[in-house]
């Protein structure tokens, strides 16, 4: 049977072609699966022979562990340089995403709240 070894979702295409030659070099017999136009399925990498599971997690612990090095490195590497995004750069890059986000979250924060602001009017009409 088959088992999940790998959620492509929100993952990048460079994370994704390392991950595909990480398997391929150690040789793990693996398939991917595509959500389809509906998004109803899975973005995966899946294991087809469960006796290479636990060497195959070990191999992906290993790279995950390796891959978060590096990218805070290159992070790190790019604030002492000034290179690293300021919330300014991104703002200036994507108007109208922050503008979205802000908007999302003001909506967010308006349904959540409206039950207690309207018990707050309840109790101050009371006196």
């Amino acid at each position: 049977m088959a088992t999940l070894l790998f959620r492509l979702a929100n993952v990048s295409e460079e994370e994704t072609w390392e991950v595909r030659r990480l398997f391929d070099q150690h040789g793990f017999d693996t398939y991917e699966t595509h959500a389809g136009f509906w998004r109803l399925g899975v973005d995966a990498i899946w294991l087809r022979d469960d006796s290479q599971l636990d060497a195959a997690r070990e191999v992906l612990a290993r790279y995950q562990v390796e891959r978060q090095a590096r990218v805070q490195r290159e992070h790190a590497d790019q604030v002492e340089r000034g290179q690293a995004p300021t919330l300014w750069q991104r703002l200036r890059q994507h108007p109208i995403r922050v503008l979205l986000v802000g908007l999302a979250v003001a909506a967010i924060l308006a349904l959540t709240l409206a039950p207690f602001l309207g018990l707050i009017e309840a109790f101050g009409n009371s006196n």
